[in-house]
């Protein structure tokens, strides 16, 4: 079983962060971190909404506005589950926590992409999320996440794969 949780407060009301989470899959996302691959979804975000990020593909399952979006992994999937982001009320008034949540059990190739490859590039694009949503709602985070020097290698790894898949397809 995996079960892997971030989370960041920031002090503003609910409403604001909510406002940013409807607007995750659009281009420019405030809330999508620049570099990442894209959240991509075939219609506006909402239950029925198929996509994904980069080779993850999943279907939004469930959408309260404002509040809570959860996605359930696609069949066939390395990963069988769900991820979702919630916005909760902060210890404070006028705050709020933005929460993301993996649950999910590995598959076939997951039992070795999970622990030496995946958890570590997730962890670090959803900690830049976090960060970029402080910094869309005017209270950018003291010290930004900065991804390992692993990560990086990884995903240096993955863009020479992706060129040079690019490079064998056809024109």
């Amino acid at each position: 079983m995996v079960r892997n949780i971030h989370q960041r407060e920031y002090p503003v009301p609910v409403e604001q962060v909510g406002a940013l989470l409807a607007r995750a899959a659009e281009a420019n996302s405030p809330v999508w971190p620049p570099g990442w691959p894209a959240l991509v979804l075939d219609r506006p975000l909402g239950v029925g909404a198929d996509g994904g990020h980069g080779v993850i593909r999943y279907r939004c399952t469930e959408w309260v506005p404002g509040r809570r979006v959860e996605f359930t992994l696609a069949p066939g999937s390395f990963l069988v589950g769900t991820h979702s982001l919630d916005v909760l009320d902060g210890p404070w008034p006028d705050s709020s926590i933005l929460r993301h949540e993996i649950d999910c059990r590995l598959r076939g190739v997951g039992y070795l992409l999970w622990p030496l490859a995946i958890r570590w590039i997730h962890d670090a694009m959803i900690e830049a999320l976090l960060d970029r949503t402080a910094v869309s709602l005017g209270h950018p985070p003291v010290t930004a996440a900065r991804p390992s020097p692993w990560v990086d290698f990884l995903r240096w790894l993955m863009s020479r794969r992706r060129s040079a898949r690019a490079a064998d397809s056809p024109a």
